[in-house]
């Protein structure tokens, strides 16, 4: 063999070799045309929670795969067209496509041919960025502070106040105590005087007498105070009551746990509860909305068979579980019952205070993500939310409807009290 031919062969092998070490980077690896900026990985977050959380997540397996390193599965056309329209790429025969569709139980994922090549990067940099920086699990220890809040929103805790009254009740005993020592003191003092008068001893060493004491008059008056105090605090703070319905938790038709879909599968409240971003109220999620899931979802807990408390949604919607059906027949409404409800005489827009306020849910409705049953956390009283009025600053940045107002204050803090946030007719109209 020749010199020229053996290194033309060495030349070839090492082609080959370093070709083959590139084609992991660049099969389908297309990192530069994905978004890095803050403002796009943000906009992508916001649109992968409010239309991909409910079947996927980065790091673990849910309805569907996981989508860690996704970007580098396929090539961004590949994924543009899944996402915009998965059946149609199945339909087409893709192996890839098929094979996926199969292995998650033949779930069907909604076409999102509404989105624009743009928000579907978004996405993938918000995905890629995830993937890059893992969230850290929670530690235990917090630092001494408590992240649970009364559902006043503070006060002294329950432990504390008891404390404080044990200690007021060991500081009267104690005075009690020093009086009686006092007392057996002085008495003992005058009886040693040889010169007091016989009916003053007579006074000094007299005993109790507790029928008498019973029967004054001012015995009489200090427990007829006592009474009526007890009877005009339990008066008033029973009408105080009136229409308070915290801590109200009804057994709903169907146990549908918010701690297993916002918390564990961390389902943003907007994909149930549609009307909240442009609605006065928020809506009850209809059955519909259900069956995105639970379609392909037919048991909990990897029970076998059918879980009973998803039939109910089947029966609502008279859908035939065994043959994948909608056959119209028997069905039964859900009957849910209502936990939050303002008199008739308040007003009250969800829209205005989550889309345009930015008020987190949690605020009003609590960590609702951690509750199997959900309850009234909060007192939705007329006070509670005048002093959130007066406690929550109003975001005028970047707005200039605000200016005027910011400049009246000299560039401090807005607050909703500051744009008529007390004026009667916001609520009552």
């Amino acid at each position: 063999m020749s010199l020229k031919t053996y290194i033309t062969r060495l030349s070839f092998i090492a082609f080959l070799l370093v070709s083959f070490l590139s084609l992991p980077n660049n099969a389908f690896a297309q990192d530069g045309e994905l978004p890095t900026s803050e403002e796009a990985i943000a906009n992508g977050e916001k649109l992968f929670k409010n239309n991909c959380a409910v079947c996927h997540q980065v790091q673990n397996k849910m309805i569907g795969p996981a989508l860690k390193n996704v970007y580098e599965r396929r090539e961004l056309p590949w994924l543009l067209n899944f996402i915009k329209n998965s059946q149609k790429v199945i339909q087409g025969g893709d192996e890839y496509a098929v094979n996926l569709y199969n292995e998650y139980g033949k779930a069907v994922m909604p076409s999102f041919d509404y989105f624009a090549d743009e928000e579907i990067k978004s996405i993938l940099g918000y995905i890629k960025y995830q993937t890059e920086n893992p969230p850290q699990e929670a530690t235990a220890d917090t630092g001494g502070t408590s992240t649970e809040a009364g559902a006043g929103g503070g006060g002294i805790p329950s432990e504390y106040l008891t404390l404080i009254i044990v200690g007021f009740v060991v500081v009267l005993i104690l005075i009690l105590i020093v009086l009686v020592l006092i007392v057996t003191v002085l008495t003992k003092f005058i009886n040693q005087k040889e010169d007091i008068d016989e009916r003053d001893r007579e006074f000094v060493n007299q005993k109790l007498n507790l029928n008498k004491l019973v029967r004054s008059n001012g015995f009489l008056f200090f427990v007829i105070l006592i009474f009526t105090a007890v009877v005009a605090k339990t008066v008033i703070d029973g009408l105080y009551t009136v229409g308070v319905q915290q801590g109200y938790q009804p057994t709903q038709p169907i146990a549908f746990s918010h701690e297993i879909h916002a918390g564990q599968y961390e389902i943003e409240c907007q994909y149930c509860h549609t009307g909240v971003m442009n609605s006065k109220s928020a809506n009850i999620p209809s059955a519909n909305i259900c069956m995105n899931c639970h379609s392909s979802i037919k048991n909990v807990g990897g029970e076998s068979g059918f879980s009973p408390e998803i039939k109910k949604i089947y029966d609502a919607l008279g859908y035939d579980e065994e043959s994948g059906d909608f056959i119209g027949e028997n069905e039964k409404p859900i009957e849910w019952v209502r936990v939050h409800n303002l008199p008739d005489l308040a007003y009250f827009n969800h829209s205005q205070h989550v889309n345009v306020g930015e008020i987190e849910c949690q605020t009003c409705h609590g960590p609702i993500e951690e509750m199997a049953v959900v309850k009234q956390w909060s007192t939705l009283t007329m006070g509670w939310c005048i002093n959130c009025h007066r406690e929550t600053k109003v975001n005028a940045k970047g707005n200039a409807y605000y200016d005027q107002l910011v400049e009246a204050h000299d560039g401090g803090d807005l607050k909703v009290v500051d744009i008529g946030g007390l004026e009667c007719a916001k609520c009552h109209y």
